[in-house]
C-alpha cells in the first residue's frame, strides 16, 4: 500500500473528513524505516491505526525536538499521530523508543545522493515499446521524471499521480514549442509485472488511448538492481512487501544537459511542475532530443 505527503493527506481528508482545526489524536506504532533530521521527517512502517489508515510506509513530520534527536533508523516506536484541519495537516509528537535493537542492522538513508547540477546516472531502463533508454538519451529536453508502480492499489496515489502528469502532457501539446523542448518519464519500480506491454497499455489509459503521445512520455522500467541504482542517486524510498511497494511520491526535473535541476520530495502542486518544465525548457536553445 502507499503514500507521500500530498497523496497521504488526501486519505487523511477523506477518513478524518473535512473538520476545520479540530485536532485528532492517534496511537502510532512501528519501525522508523528513514531519518531526514534536516527535513524534520522521518519514515515510519506502521500497524493499522484504528480508525484513520491501514498499515502502511510513510514519512511524517516531527514535532518533538528531542524524540527526533534520539530517534534513529531500526527503531520500534509509539508516537502520538496528530491529524488537523480536516486532514490537512498531520505529525508526529511524544515519540517514544521502545526497542533499539533494529539499529544494528538499519541501512544508511542517503538522501539525494546526487546534488543539484550533478548529471543523472547512466542506467538503463527499458520503455513500453521495448526500446532501451538512457537519461542521456533525452538531452536537449528538459524532463519531468516520476515514479509508480502500475499494480498501486489505492487511486489516491501512483493513479493521481499519473493522472497529474497527464494534466501537464496535455497543457504542453497546446503549445507546440514548449512540447518539443520537454518530455515526461514514469519509471516503474515492479520490473517483474511492469514489462514493456503492460506499461504500454497503463501509459495509453492516460493518453486517451493516442499512442502517438508516446513520443513525447515514455513509462519504462528497470531491472532490480538498476532501479535500486536510481533510487539511490535520486534519494527514492521504496520497499517490497506483501506483494505490494510502499514508495516515495518524489519528482526529479532534468535539465536539457541532463543534470538535476529540481527536486520535489512531499510538497508540490500540478502547476509547479509544469511551469518549472517549461522553464527549463527554455534553456535548450542549440540542443535537440531524441524523439523531437
Amino acid at each position: 500500500m502507499k503514500w507521500w505527503t500530498v497523496m497521504a493527506s488526501s486519505m487523511l481528508v477523506a477518513i478524518t473528513g473535512g473538520c476545520g482545526g479540530q485536532e485528532k489524536h492517534y496511537t502510532l506504532q512501528g519501525q522508523v524505516l528513514a531519518k531526514d533530521e534536516a527535513a524534520g521527517k522521518i519514515t515510519v512502517k506502521h500497524e493499522d491505526i484504528p480508525g484513520l489508515m491501514p498499515a502502511m510506509t510513510m514519512p511524517y513530520r516531527v514535532k518533538d525536538p528531542f524524540g527526533m534527536k534520539e530517534v534513529q533508523p531500526g527503531d520500534a516506536i509509539v508516537a502520538d499521530l496528530i491529524a488537523a484541519n480536516g486532514g490537512k495537516d498531520y505529525w508526529l509528537q511524544s515519540i517514544r523508543i521502545t526497542d533499539e535493537s533494529g539499529r544494528k542492522t538499519a541501512k544508511p538513508h542517503i538522501r539525494h545522493a546526487l546534488k543539484i547540477g550533478d548529471p543523472a546516472p547512466e542506467v538503463p531502463f527499458t520503455n513500453q515499446d521495448g526500446k532501451q533508454l538512457h537519461f542521456s538519451d533525452f538531452k536537449g529536453k528538459s524532463v519531468l521524471i516520476t515514479f509508480i508502480y502500475t499494480r498501486c492499489p489505492m487511486p489516491e496515489f501512483c493513479p493521481r499521480l499519473s493522472s497529474q502528469f497527464a494534466k501537464i502532457h496535455e497543457d504542453l501539446v497546446q503549445t507546440p514549442a514548449d512540447y518539443d523542448k520537454t518530455h515526461l518519464l514514469t519509471l516503474s519500480f515492479d520490473s517483474k509485472y511492469d514489462t514493456a506491454p503492460v506499461l504500454r497499455k497503463y501509459g495509453l489509459a492516460y493518453l486517451d488511448d493516442h499512442p502517438e503521445g508516446f513520443s513525447h512520455w515514455d513509462f519504462a522500467s528497470a531491472d532490480p538492481a538498476d532501479m535500486r541504482q536510481i533510487a539511490d542517486a535520486f534519494g527514492l524510498d521504496y520497499f517490497e512487501e506483501d506483494n505490494q511497494i510502499s514508495h516515495s511520491m518524489d519528482i526529479v526535473l532534468l535539465t536539457p544537459e541532463g543534470k538535476i535541476a529540481q527536486y520535489w520530495s512531499n510538497e508540490w502542486t500540478t502547476a509547479e511542475l509544469e511551469s518549472s518544465l517549461r522553464q527549463q525548457a527554455k534553456s535548450s536553445i542549440g540542443h535537440r532530443g531524441p524523439k523531437g
